[in-house]
């Protein structure tokens, strides 16, 4: 066989298996020709679709700074807001009180807690605008009103524990409709803590590992209207689901290494989260994503870039973002149309 023959035989192998591959295929291998196209000339969609926000990166110190001289935050680790649209501020820095209340404006309101945390973790603000935040350097859960008189502590400072007095390194807290409340206990724990309106002791679930009610770092609590109990289990990269004593319903593990969870009123949820617990780890949570998520099915509604710690929605929509970067992030509806042209990195907010 010449040269020519052969090579035209080598084509023709080539070819007549394509042709010959059923048209769901063809058309399958032209999607994907497409996609790839595609992807060459633009990123990937978001999950669930890009949430159009805008971000003022730099809350309760641009565009004004009205903190008192010389306070900066340090790590911030949570934020919160009262039915007023107030904010209050969690955060680690020697620079500032831990515990510091803007306007919804971000003007500098009022401030507490110097000498009274060994490490602030979480911070929540309940119907009645009480503030409970979780100490995970003291092992203790306090409990404040909006202008900062100590109402309630649970657990022993200095001292962890594993009984109904103690906790080892406690994460955050979450309300029931009927006032009961529910501790994340934590980091040296790996159990969720329920207790009565006033405080006492009720009951306690889980234990180290990956098993169904099992947990590695219950980092973030939540429920919803129904009494439902949302735990992230940070480093099983899912979210385990409860009812409201303690029995495994389900668990979502399509949602990466959850940090923080927050429910609205409306049964809306939003979660600040990571590819997996080790890109949490190793970015230090910086290459974080705010998703909203549908709360029947664990559905992606929407994603958006944002490093990120803690996750806390006003009443009137804005996304509030505590950031071990020393940031307070509020994301707001105003997607751009176009550029800012020649006035862009003029104004702090961009």
């Amino acid at each position: 066989m010449s040269q020519r023959n052969r090579a035209a035989t080598v084509r023709e192998r080539d070819i007549l298996p394509i042709r010959a591959k059923p048209m769901w295929k063809q058309l399958a291998l032209i999607t994907c020709t497409i996609a790839v196209a595609n992807a060459q000339q633009r990123w990937y969609p978001h999950e669930g679709g890009l949430l159009k926000y805008r971000v003022n990166i730099r809350f309760g110190e641009e565009p004004q700074d009205t903190m008192p001289n010389g306070w900066k935050f340090g790590r911030v680790s949570s934020v919160s807001t009262d039915s007023a649209g107030n904010v209050y501020v969690f955060q680690r820095g020697k620079k500032a009180d831990p515990l510091i209340v803007f306007d919804a404006s971000g003007k500098y309101l009022r401030s507490w807690g110097a000498g009274m945390f060994g490490n602030p973790h979480g911070l929540r603000v309940d119907r009645d605008d009480n503030v409970w935040v979780t100490d995970n350097g003291d092992h203790q859960v306090m409990k404040f009103t909006n202008t900062g008189k100590l109402l309630l502590t649970l657990g022993i400072k200095g001292k962890p524990g594993t009984d109904d007095k103690t906790f080892n390194r406690p994460t955050d807290i979450a309300f029931a409709a009927n006032g009961d409340f529910y501790v994340s206990d934590g980091y040296g724990n790996s159990r969720v803590v329920k207790f009565s309106k006033d405080g006492r002791y009720l009951l306690a679930w889980g234990k180290p590992g990956h098993g169904q009610g099992e947990f590695q770092v219950p980092h973030s609590v939540a429920v919803d209207s129904k009494g439902t109990v949302y735990v992230s289990d940070r480093e099983n990269n899912r979210i385990q689901i409860f009812d409201a004593n303690g029995k495994f319903l389900r668990q979502w593990t399509h949602l990466g290494c959850t940090q923080n969870i927050f429910i609205t009123p409306r049964d809306e949820m939003w979660i600040i989260t990571h590819r997996d617990n080790i890109e949490n780890l190793t970015y230090d949570t910086l290459a974080g994503r705010i998703m909203h998520i549908d709360l029947a099915t664990g559905r992606i509604l929407g994603a958006m870039e944002s490093p990120g710690h803690w996750i806390t929605v006003a009443r009137n929509g804005d996304i509030f973002i505590g950031s071990l970067t020393g940031n307070v992030f509020r994301w707001y509806p105003g997607w751009l149309a176009h550029g800012l042209g020649s006035t862009e990195g003029l104004r702090p907010a961009n």
